[in-house]
């Protein structure tokens, strides 16, 4: 008796023993978590990221932590690490729990300038959301246009050189809002710590051929401790200095209104709050600058704002100053300019008499792009977006000129800024020499949109296309080299069998395993299949508009065969399936490319096609070449991506 009684306390001890580090696990895990939410709550996204990780260390499986870790990891601008968080939650959620996991994981990539990968997550994601018609809906279809906009752009690039300003500016804090007066003393607004405060305060530093020196804090009239002070801006005789003071309302959210101070006598009067027709009561008010119209005698305060009635959340505003120094009613700059998203950090060129601005809507190369918009009399012309290396795949905003008209400056998290916890976390300053043409300021790069050089770049950028196909189609079970198909029809035949190839390839499965089978032949579908038609009915379009132009157009193709059982059959039926391609072209619009296809006259275009000789794909472990396991051999994805052809080059002359 007295044996079996301690046989079971041994047990008991035991079990003891070993539960206390799983009792101790799962606490930690908790107070990591509810540390995080915390940190959340008050704004502070970098600690709250570090303890959702501390989280995850100890248990990698909670999808709610992976997708708050994530959100984290974006808001600090590590959109390398956010990308891969939001995929796994993705892959594991099935966009169940977490439907808009893939539209943050293409706003990363579009971050990190992938714009192709993102581009077919924002097709994907605008696709599946595009009757609820929600905000990141249309964000997804816009974002899908700015990433075909951005390959463009990056492909037109100037070579202007951007100078990354030093340390008596830049700091691993953020600097931003570089404003110079007669290309010798530069304001700027900076967040680095100081002993009395945390808040951003306003900076000069001198700037005399290209030397940085004598960086100085401005006094208390225009650092009020209590407030965030940034934002400078003077009006066109230097007699006034606007400049913005910001509180926080919460941990997450500030307000901000306008200020500003006169020169009287040869001294700065105090600063003294613009009245609230200005400063709208409960919205913030900020980034002042002045317009002054060289015809008309007259100055406009434009500044951004979140008021009502506006086109979306932050606009750009206008507001007349009378002669009698009083401020007229605000009006919003319109649709041209304005959108359902962000347009911010105004600055109008009174010697080009444009506006340029920042937005995150209008199409652009990632984040926050630098606009130009021509003043015509009252109203503004459709923004120009001013490429590439002015803009980034990062964020950039705060474009200013200097009052000598031959340098600007700008605010940018791009790779190159200084940073102390991550890269890309803080903005610094950056500026560049600029061009003239009869004392019009001209943006770095012209990006033309609608011309046959811009189209046959388009082209370009779709290449290497890829194309799909069904189990030994076209025309099975023969050693043809041709077929009378056209890989539209062949395409349609394909996708109609999509539910075929889930319910094959999850044959036997249960649970999760079925789920993540049928999800991956969804994916496969989706991205692989219907992208690579999307992409050949794009490249058809375009082609049309570059053979109008009399180019000769030459397309390499080539296609491929599995390894598993390369033989003359399989050679036979890549050649098929490029002869499908082909027939596609020689059938597009009612026959429109044949009067092209091999034309000899010298003054028209033509087309030509070229084949590469059949390739040979690598083998993979987890395709069967056993006819009996059509699951493996058939509908799998492994085996799906294998059979395939691709327009592989294009040139044109």
């Amino acid at each position: 008796m007295y044996r079996v009684v301690k046989i079971k306390h041994l047990f008991r001890t035991l079990f003891f023993l070993l539960s206390i580090p799983l009792f101790g696990t799962s606490q930690n895990i908790k107070n990591y978590i509810r540390e995080a939410d915390a940190m959340f709550q008050k704004g502070e996204y970098y600690n709250a990221a570090l303890n959702y990780k501390k989280a995850l260390e100890l248990d990698s499986s909670l999808l709610d932590i992976q997708y708050r870790y994530a959100d984290m990891l974006r808001e600090v601008n590590d959109h390398k690490k956010a990308a891969y968080w939001y995929n796994k939650v993705y892959l594991k959620d099935k966009g169940v729990k977490y439907p808009d996991a893939p539209f943050w994981m293409a706003m990363c990539k579009m971050y990190e300038g992938k714009y192709k990968e993102s581009k077919k997550l924002f097709d994907k994601y605008a696709k599946k959301f595009k009757k609820k018609k929600t905000y990141l809906a249309l964000k997804a279809q816009q974002q899908s246009l700015a990433c075909d906009f951005a390959q463009l752009a990056m492909a037109s690039k100037s070579d202007v050189a951007i100078t990354h300003l030093d340390n008596h500016v830049n700091s691993v804090h953020a600097e931003f809002g570089a404003y110079e007066l007669f290309d010798t003393l530069l304001y700027f607004s900076s967040l680095r710590d100081n002993v009395d405060s945390k808040n951003a305060k306003l900076y000069t530093v001198n700037d005399k051929k290209d030397t940085l020196r004598d960086t100085q804090v401005l006094d208390e009239l225009f650092n009020n401790p209590e407030y965030h002070n940034v934002n400078t801006a003077f009006n066109h005789n230097f007699t006034r200095f606007y400049f913005t003071r910001c509180k926080n309302e919460s941990p997450i959210e500030v307000r901000c209104e306008i200020y500003v101070r006169e020169l009287k006598d040869g001294k700065w009067q105090d600063a003294e709050k613009l009245p609230e027709q200005v400063n709208a009561e409960g919205y913030t008010t900020t980034q002042p600058n002045i317009g002054y119209n060289d015809s008309t005698k007259q100055e406009t305060l434009y500044f951004a704002s979140d008021r009502s009635n506006g086109e979306g959340k932050m606009d750009v505003w206008g507001s007349i100053i009378w002669e009698d120094g009083t401020y007229g009613k605000p009006f919003n700059l319109g649709k041209k300019v304005n959108s359902i998203d962000n347009e911010v950090t105004p600055y109008y060129c009174n010697r080009c008499q444009v506006l340029f601005f920042s937005s995150d809507w209008h199409k652009g190369l990632g984040g926050f792009d630098i606009f130009s918009s021509k003043q015509i009399k009252s109203d503004f012309s459709e923004p120009e977006n001013m490429g590439y290396p002015v803009n980034s795949s990062e964020n950039d905003l705060y474009y200013t000129i200097n009052t000598k008209g031959n340098k600007a400056y700008f605010t940018s998290n791009r790779d190159g800024a200084l940073f102390l916890k991550n890269e890309n976390c803080c903005n610094d300053i950056w500026k560049y020499k600029l061009p003239f043409l009869e004392d019009t300021i001209l943006p770095p790069v012209k990006i033309i949109v609608d011309s046959t050089l811009v189209f046959i770049k388009q082209m370009k950028l779709l290449v290497p296309l890829t194309l799909y196909f069904h189990n030994d189609e076209p025309d099975n079970k023969t050693l043809n080299i041709t077929t009378t198909k056209n890989y539209k029809k062949t395409y349609e035949d394909y996708s109609v069998l999509r539910d075929k190839y889930k319910t094959e390839y999850s044959n036997g499965l249960s649970g999760e395993s079925k789920e993540k089978a049928q999800f991956d032949i969804d994916n496969f579908f989706e991205d692989s299949v219907d992208a690579g038609m999307q992409d050949l009915e794009k490249f058809a379009k375009l082609m049309v508009k570059v053979l109008l132009d009399s180019e000769h157009v030459k397309i390499t193709m080539k296609g491929y065969c599995s390894p598993l059982a390369s033989n003359s059959y399989n050679v036979n039926l890549a050649k098929r399936r490029i002869s499908s391609l082909r027939n596609y072209f020689m059938e597009y619009d009612n026959g429109y490319f044949k009067k092209y296809m091999d034309n000899p006259n010298p003054n028209a275009g033509s087309i030509e096609f070229f084949n590469e000789d059949i390739g040979e794909l690598k083998a993979s472990p987890n395709v069967s070449d056993n006819p009996n396991d059509q699951k493996n051999s058939v509908y799998s994805r492994a085996a799906a991506v294998e059979r395939k052809i691709q327009i592989i080059a294009i040139s044109t002359q």
